[in-house]
């Protein structure tokens, strides 16, 4: 038989349900603005009709329905579009990181400009010229001395400040690197959280939010792949578990895992670098074995970072972008102040030609123009077979800084004579070998300024591919899981009209059961 109090229950159970709808319609409102945070729904299903099939059940014509409840509480979220951003966002991260440090680059190398190094090498030429017109004239000397010097102090200048940008991005490496250990280990925490609640058939939704912020905020700097592991108890079906974070190169080839669920472990991230602050090895962990970083092929902001500052590829040379354009400088002012050095010691200096009878200094390396500074501590001086060092080192000879007349402008022992300042200024077209190739100074500056230009506008065009891909992703993902306002008042009224609904199926019962205690047997009434 019914109860007579069924019509009651099943509008209690109603309102008790789309007040839950409303209480979660009103935490989505109040977290709008909430970064990270994910649009929550309240699940309804059915009650167990009346009544369960069974030998002494009621004669009635069919089951009632008795109600609806809230199964759980969920997160509207798409996982395909999590895996989609996060794809998108390290991608934009190793391009950003790029772009950024050869931003910085072409605002030190300033070409072209009338500041930059290709003017600079081209008043020296002027210098050279106007003194072979007139050799003995102090003035053009002190021109040729002085256009010398800023030479080598634009060498110097260009050389030292890639330096201090490269020490800038081997700081913003640690870093990064102190980054990616520090959000494995709130991922982790938040796992532990997440293994405490699932079991009671709870969804800690907010805990999802989070740890998701922080997955996504770890996908930009390296890339990883996202596995869940089920906690287990009475953990709903649609519980996400606790999140495995592994590092993987581009195909998706586990690097080794940065967050383990056995264990709630984490392993740290580390990193180890040369006696020039280059990148040589990385770790995982404190048990893991050091790996050369030429096999760190995660893509993210700290790649890029790493291939900026420069490392140490299979062959044990150096790469990376301001590693290489060190290099190239150095390579080109050795070659450009051996040539130009072996040149003007065969010329003739006003000095040489005042002793009786006029002689050529024989000294090795007196008669030369340019010459190097002392070196730092652990540094060596350049040689042929190891030019580093020389951009940053390059200075006049000191005995052009004591006399002009140490400047040989003669190519014959003969006061008037300046051919040899021609000759001079010539190195400037003369064919030199110079990191393997047969070109200029010239030539070879600018296919490096040519190089550092077109690396930089692929780096910009690819950060800006990468952002535009990563809104879109982002767009299609708050479709799906950001908070509506317009949406959320809509549910709102529809939750507070089923909740009156509710509230006068309530009002209409009690009426029934007013007649019916009250006024049923009572005759003629």
């Amino acid at each position: 038989m019914r109860s007579t109090f069924h019509a009651l229950e099943t509008a209690r159970r109603g309102m008790l349900t789309q007040q839950a709808a409303l209480y979660t319609t009103g935490h989505n409102i109040a977290n709008a603005n909430t970064p990270g945070y994910t649009r929550q729904r309240v699940n309804f299903v059915q009650t167990e009709p009346y009544p369960a099939p069974s030998m002494n059940r009621p004669q009635i014509p069919g089951q009632l329905g008795t109600g609806v409840e809230a199964a759980s509480v969920q997160r509207v979220r798409e996982s395909f579009l999590d895996v989609q951003y996060r794809g998108e966002n390290q991608k934009l991260g190793y391009w950003q990181a790029k772009s950024e440090a050869l931003a910085k680059m072409e605002e030190i190398m300033n070409e072209p400009s009338e500041e930059g190094l290709a003017k600079t090498l081209d008043r020296f030429w002027q210098s050279l010229q106007d003194l072979a017109v007139n050799p003995s004239n102090s003035g053009a000397r002190s021109v040729v001395r002085e256009r010398g010097v800023a030479v080598a102090e634009t060498f110097n200048y260009l050389a030292n400040s890639l330096k201090d940008i490269q020490g800038d991005l081997k700081n913003e490496i640690d870093i990064t690197v102190k980054q990616v250990n520090s959000l494995a280990d709130q991922i982790n925490n938040i796992n532990k959280q997440i293994s405490e609640i699932e079991p009671h058939g709870y969804l800690p939704n907010d805990l999802y939010d989070e740890r998701d912020r922080l997955i996504d905020e770890l996908s930009q700097i390296v890339n990883i792949d996202v596995s869940y592991t089920k906690t287990g108890g009475k953990a709903l079906a649609i519980a996400e578990g606790m999140a495995t974070i592994r590092l993987v190169d581009a195909n998706g080839t586990p690097l080794g895992s940065l967050v383990e669920v056995e264990g709630f472990k984490t392993n740290e991230l580390s990193l180890s670098y040369n006696d020039d602050g280059l990148v040589e090895k990385f770790k995982l962990g404190d048990t893991g074995v050091e790996q050369p970083i030429h096999g760190f092929s995660s893509a993210g902001k700290l790649k890029g970072l790493i291939e900026s500052n420069g490392y140490i590829d299979a062959d044990g040379k150096e790469k990376g972008l301001y590693a290489e354009m060190l290099y190239n400088l150095d390579v080109m002012a050795y070659d450009f102040a051996k040539e130009f050095n072996q040149i003007h010691s065969d010329g003739w200096s006003i000095t040489e030609l005042n002793k009786t009878p006029p002689t050529q200094t024989e000294t090795a390396g007196e008669a030369d123009f340019f010459a190097y500074a002392q070196a730092g501590t652990g540094q060596n001086q350049p040689t042929d077979n190891n030019k580093s060092g020389a951009a940053s080192l390059l200075k006049l000879h000191s005995s052009i800084e004591n006399s002009l007349d140490n400047i040989a402008a003669a190519s014959t022992p003969t006061l008037g004579d300046g051919k040899n300042a021609l000759a001079l200024a010539e190195v400037k077209n003369n064919k030199l070998t110079i990191n393997g190739n047969e070109t200029t100074v010239q030539n070879y500056y600018e296919s490096i300024i040519g190089g550092m230009a077109v690396n930089a506008q692929e780096a910009d065009r690819l950060m800006k591919n990468s952002g535009v891909l990563l809104d879109a992703v982002q767009q299609r993902r708050d479709s799906t899981s950001a908070v509506s306002l317009d949406e959320e008042m809509t549910n709102m009224i529809q939750f507070q009209h089923a909740y009156n609904a509710s509230a006068r199926m309530i009002t209409v019962t009690d009426e029934l059961l007013d007649k019916i205690i009250n006024g049923m047997g009572m005759v003629g009434r």
